[in-house]
């Protein structure tokens, strides 16, 4: 008899309402070097939105089951996988990455290595916040290694890379500047650890940039909107300062001014959790899961969803709700 099990998936781009559907499917089993995660809570990016629209190249498969990250416990394992590992709570990361089944669905298939250990201080909801955010804020903060003592300013210091950025820095002893969008967003960046934060609606953010940093400068920026931003983090970094961006949806085809960036001479990298070095994911894993373990990192919450209101959920990231939006299993 066929295993069965309840997933949501797509087989057309589109809106959220039409193309998602949500019913029983043929559950996945674990091969060589994979396990087999029973999905509690699945975590919603707005890459996976962008993916179910078409916005981010083609899919595998021609019946998709959305969203890279999630948090679950162990419950088959495939060969060469040792057996202690059934029973064991993981937070799992880029499930639909080079293949069609992502975890919304009760079950997801990865490799072993993508089933991270998940300490017992940390729940489930915060499982499935880490994956694509946390790791991409680790590489934009330490991609050139320790940024204690250093000046570290963080854009969009309240959104989902962004707060972790300011977690990581803080915990590394960096002095952090954080820009937000309004007060509540100011107070999710102080909790986080930032020493200064720049509402950038109402202040003057070049302004305020250069009485923050000082006469020294910024040593490195950690971008969320590099074309819109480029002005204004250039008048404020250091010479050999750095900026390491992870998107730039505003401006996604900025001009980009290179003689003042070579007479600075800095830095532009460019981040994408996907192609990431194995190295950089393993240290972000491994730095990642002592904070967890010491209960040092939070985690910010959003609504949250059913499997059956899927559709919803992915309409929320779409909308900018704030917050991690999450769809229970």
């Amino acid at each position: 008899m066929t295993e069965t099990m309840r997933a949501s998936w797509f087989e057309h781009f589109g809106p959220a309402a039409d193309v998602l559907s949500v019913g029983e499917m043929e559950a996945p089993q674990p091969g060589a070097g994979e396990v087999r995660v029973r999905i509690a809570v699945s975590g919603v990016n707005p890459v996976d939105v962008k993916r179910r629209l078409g916005g981010r190249g083609a899919t595998e498969g021609s019946q998709v089951v959305p969203h890279f990250d999630g948090a679950g416990t162990i419950e088959s394992v495939g060969e060469g996988v040792a057996d202690s590992r059934l029973g064991e709570r993981v937070w799992v990361y880029e499930a639909q990455f080079g293949r069609a089944f992502g975890t919304a669905a009760e079950l997801a298939v990865v490799a072993s290595d993508l089933a991270v250990s998940l300490p017992e201080i940390a729940d489930f909801d915060a499982g499935a916040c880490l994956g694509i955010p946390a790791l991409t804020a680790h590489r934009c903060v330490f991609a050139d290694g320790s940024v204690a003592g250093q000046t570290v300013l963080v854009t969009g210091g309240a959104g989902a890379v962004g707060n972790y950025a300011v977690q990581f820095a803080k915990l590394d002893d960096a002095t952090v500047i954080a820009t937000v969008s309004g007060d509540d967003k100011a107070e999710l960046a102080r909790q986080g650890g930032a020493d200064h934060v720049v509402n950038y609606r109402t202040e003057d953010v070049a302004e305020r940039l250069g009485e923050l940093a000082g006469a020294g400068g910024l040593d490195r920026v950690v971008e969320v909107e590099f074309g819109g931003n480029l002005e204004a983090s250039m008048a404020a970094l250091k010479n050999n300062g750095v900026i390491a961006t992870y998107a730039s949806q505003a401006n996604p085809e900025p001009t980009v001014p290179f003689y003042a960036l070579a007479y600075k001479n800095v830095t532009v990298q460019h981040v994408l959790v996907f192609g990431m070095p194995d190295e950089a994911k393993q240290q972000g894993v491994a730095d990642i899961s002592r904070w967890l373990e010491a209960g040092q990192l939070r985690h910010h919450l959003g609504p949250r969803f059913s499997l059956e209101t899927i559709a919803e959920a992915h309409e929320a990231v779409e909308a900018g709700v704030f917050g991690k939006v999450l769809v229970e299993l």
